[in-house]
């Protein structure tokens, strides 16, 4: 199974960092090229890539950071400041922190720029390899035959989980949110799972609960863009409503995470991002005087509705994450 153009959507080149924009993306397929640390920190800010994709855009953007930091008399400290701007792009999910770090574990200053693209190849070879696996315990889990719901843009989760699925003969058909304001599910999840010759129907975002009580779901199935020490998770808003949902109607909920996150022990660890209220009111086309919009980007999910956390070392319930680190 070819992979999806959604796959490979960050490009380092001599002149840049190129980064599909999502934004317009099946319509239009157009590469923003961000020439320094900041262009790349502002992509990111402006939802020119989301889910993984500012995760490779912050590896590659640290490479940038060693070309400009390259010959400065204190090119680390260059370097961890581009590191923090990146990071501080989208505060909620970890992935940035996690990219810039490892490219400075790799950072040489006697062959900076060299060293600093082989820790973004590095970083870049671990999320795809930890992704492969994470698809494969996730296929696990589900039917041999069935549905799953999905909610927003899984990224290379979604896409090694339903290479798994293919590879084990297993015939799963996804239903996918349109996942609003932003339309992530609509144009990114239905239309990569389509380009994958996957049975795909789209619904909108009110129809969640109606298609769970339906009984044709047999899982729901989102990334996670955080889940913490005690079980909650973090993801695209609107998660929480299907899980609600999906509990009450016996559908398992089955959350894809690389790791749990050490560093936080609970939900209140997690800053949630809010981003303009105007965003809202622009999908909306909406612009008269007097309204105003409201736009968490994630909300938490109790671990009461979640059955299963889904990451690269197996499956676990959510109270045994303690467990994570145990299975090394």
């Amino acid at each position: 199974m070819d992979l999806p153009v959604l796959a490979d959507s960050v490009r380092i080149a001599d002149d840049g960092v190129y980064v599909l924009d999502r934004r317009v993306f099946p319509q239009r397929r157009e590469w923003v090229r961000c020439a320094t640390v900041e262009d790349v920190a502002q992509a990111i800010e402006d939802m020119v890539t989301q889910s993984s994709g500012p995760y490779f855009a912050a590896l590659w953007g640290m490479v940038l950071a060693a070309r400009e930091a390259e010959g400065d008399a204190n090119p680390r400290a260059l370097m961890d400041k581009a590191g923090a701007r990146l990071v501080s792009t989208r505060p909620t999910n970890n992935h940035l922190r996690k990219a810039v770090d490892r490219v400075l574990s790799r950072v040489d200053e006697n062959d900076l720029v060299a060293s600093a693209t082989e820790g973004a190849r590095w970083g870049e070879q671990v999320y795809r390899d930890s992704s492969r696996v994470l698809g494969e315990h996730t296929a696990a889990l589900l039917p041999d035959e069935g549905c799953v719901l999905t909610h927003c843009w899984a990224d290379l989760y979604l896409v090694e989980l339903v290479r798994a699925a293919h590879e084990r003969g297993k015939r799963v058909r996804f239903a996918c949110t349109e996942t609003r304001p932003y339309t992530q599910g609509a144009r990114l999840t239905a239309a990569t799972l389509a380009e994958m010759g996957v049975d795909t129907t789209l619904i909108t975002d009110s129809m969640g609960a109606a298609l769970l009580a339906s009984g044709e779901v047999d899982a729901l199935v989102t990334a996670a863009d955080r889940v913490t020490m005690d079980g909650h998770v973090i993801n695209k808003i609107g998660t929480l409503g299907l899980a609600v949902a999906a509990h009450a109607f016996d559908v398992p909920f089955h959350a894809m995470v690389q790791a749990p996150d050490a560093s936080a022990p609970s939900a209140g660890d997690v800053p949630i991002e809010h981003r303009d209220g105007t965003e809202v009111l622009a999908a909306a086309g909406v612009s008269e005087p007097g309204i105003r919009g409201w736009y968490p980007a994630f909300d938490v999910t109790p671990l009461r509705f979640v059955t299963t956390v889904v990451t690269d070392r197996g499956p676990f319930g959510p109270h045994e994450l303690d467990r994570y680190e145990e299975e090394l």
